[in-house]
């Protein structure tokens, strides 16, 4: 289980120094972006089954996510704990990502968490891992697997594996298993091994892990290589497999999908998380380049946020030195979704920490390809400066942190398709709402889009007023506050006069988002000597959600 982030305060920096380092603004996409810039799912959260703990994993066949991890119940959403339509859900389950709707013809039980858990590529089986050893009663040592068609327990995939598998990653022949552990079926095997997906057969693969643990392996595109990430420092060393590349896999390592040699992989010489103090803790493929995220918590590791990679060499494409331990990375088209505890990004430009740390942005959506660069070094002495960055888009769903596991975080998986995005964690809520360890959202085509502009903000802003001065015969200056939007960054303004709401006195449009909050005005002219006015402005995005200001005060002109 992963460890509590970077909790330590980074020193005040001025607005001052801020405005510099944040430099030219890059891209900012929602919802409803400019032309050439990707468009983000929106931040509604969709009615979803919820479950009581939380949720380790997820995968998306066929519309159905099934996900595991640390639970007991599912129930419907809006449903409070213990209420009506509540069944038992013993640490995996499944539901429908178009609907929300539970799947209740797979409905299985492990006598312990989930930790893991993968597809193959044909779609017709999935396989989970972690810490069970038996499913439905039936033993399992800590591997399984099921029919995607019938939802049956696999009889034939069955091997034991001596303790706790952590990842897993398949093509349609072979099921690659990491973790920690030191055997499969009583047969020496390091923390990596591969069974057959029609027989469950221990399979000759065997690299070595010489210490950590595996965290995240996926299968790279064309399927010669396994890319494997976790907490150990070297692989294959003293074995004929190193291939001069063992040496340097600190907290990654590229290795042939038949032999299980280390091939080259650049990106270690940069991104470097390893041992009891970090760890490379996601890793996704989009079919054209490999992509991760990681934590750091000490001296030893140096990296938190997200990175894309060339598969076949780890030369890094994009690297994003965003603080705040990141958990898991999603790409979808042109966009990567990530879930995490960023606080401060802005060595690639985006937003600030604040002082005292009181706002963490749990999910994150940036282009797969760099806009920009990185700023550095950073606060905590890390330097990536000039390296290629992504931009961080303007989406910013309000995940609510959980207290299951103790680390008071959020959202921990990622799971999605065309259309829908699954998040899957500890949070007991988003967006204002109550919705437990699962939610989903959508693309702006089937999605509610009900999230509208918003005054609040953390560090807490008191709502700004609307002020209205004479500034002359006639003429009245109205100062008003803007307000932001979780998924759309560009917000109309228009200033309505005395109550009269259909025909503003004044309309503009505003680029706004949670820490650059503008003033803006505007002076009414030509208005009769001796009346009274009072102003209001009329916030709205561009799917019509309305937020009104406070009414200014009586002028006289």
């Amino acid at each position: 289980m992963i460890t509590k982030g970077r909790l330590c305060a980074t020193a005040a920096v001025s607005a001052m120094t801020l405005a510099t380092l944040a430099g030219p603004p890059a891209a900012m996409a929602d919802t409803n972006p400019p032309a050439g810039v990707p468009p983000t799912i929106s931040a509604d959260a969709l009615p979803t089954w919820q479950i009581n703990g939380v949720v380790w994993s997820q995968v998306v066949v066929n519309n159905i996510v099934y996900v595991t991890g640390s639970f007991t119940k599912a129930r419907p959403p809006g449903v409070a704990p213990g209420g009506t339509g509540e069944v038992t859900a013993l640490n995996i389950f499944a539901y429908d990502i178009r609907t929300g709707n539970r799947v209740s013809g797979f409905h299985h039980s492990l006598n312990a968490q989930g930790r893991a858990i993968t597809a193959t590529p044909d779609g017709s089986k999935i396989f989970i891992g972690g810490d069970f050893t038996s499913v439905d009663g039936i033993a399992r040592g800590h591997l399984a697997g099921f029919s995607t068609a019938t939802f049956a327990l696999d009889p034939t995939v069955k091997p034991t594996v001596s303790n706790v598998v952590r990842t897993l990653t398949a093509s349609n022949s072979t099921l690659f298993v990491g973790g920690g552990y030191g055997s499969v079926n009583g047969v020496a095997r390091n923390s990596l091994s591969a069974v057959s997906v029609s027989t469950g057969s221990l399979l000759g693969w065997k690299p070595k892990v010489d210490n950590g643990t595996v965290w995240s392996m996926v299968l790279a595109p064309g399927g010669t290589r396994v890319i494997v990430g976790g907490s150990f420092t070297t692989l294959n060393t003293g074995t004929t497999l190193d291939n001069g590349y063992g040496r340097s896999a600190y907290g990654m390592g590229s290795l042939d999908a038949t032999t299980g040699s280390s091939q080259p992989w650049a990106a270690t010489q940069r991104i470097r998380d390893a041992t009891s103090t970090g760890a490379i803790t996601s890793l996704r493929t989009d079919g054209q380049r490999i992509y991760g995220s990681g934590y750091a918590y000490g001296t030893g590791s140096s990296f938190e946020g997200t990175f894309a990679a060339e598969p076949s060499t780890g030369n890094i494409t994009v690297v994003n030195d965003c603080h705040g331990d990141t958990y898991d990375v999603l790409p979808l088209g042109q966009v990567l979704y990530s879930v995490s505890h960023a606080h401060d990004c802005r060595w690639v430009r985006s937003f600030p920490d604040t002082s005292p740390r009181v706002r963490w942005q749990r999910a994150l959506a940036q282009t797969t390809t760099p806009t920009t660069t990185n700023i550095g070094p950073d606060s905590y002495g890390w330097n990536y400066n000039g390296l290629p960055a992504s931009a961080v888009l303007h989406w910013f769903p309000q995940f609510r942190a959980g207290s299951y596991t103790g680390q008071s975080q959020a959202a921990w998986s990622l799971a999605g398709n065309t259309s829908y995005v699954s998040f899957g964690g500890e949070f007991p809520g988003l967006n204002g709402i109550n919705q437990q360890g699962l939610t989903r959202m959508a693309v702006r085509s089937v999605a509610t889009n009900k999230r509208g502009p918003t005054y609040a903000t953390l560090p807490v802003r008191a709502i700004p007023a609307t002020t209205a001065t004479r500034t002359g015969s006639g003429t009245i200056k109205v100062s008003f506050g803007t307000a932001w939007d979780y998924d759309n960054n560009r917000l109309t303004y228009q200033v309505l006069r005395n109550g009269n709401t259909t025909t503003p006195v004044y309309t503009t449009t505003a680029n706004t988002n949670f820490w650059t909050l503008p003033t803006l005005s505007f002076t009414n002219s030509g208005l009769p000597p001796g009346s009274s006015n009072t102003y209001q402005v009329r916030i709205t995005d561009p799917f019509g959600n309305t937020l009104l200001s406070p009414v200014s005060n009586k002028v006289t002109a």
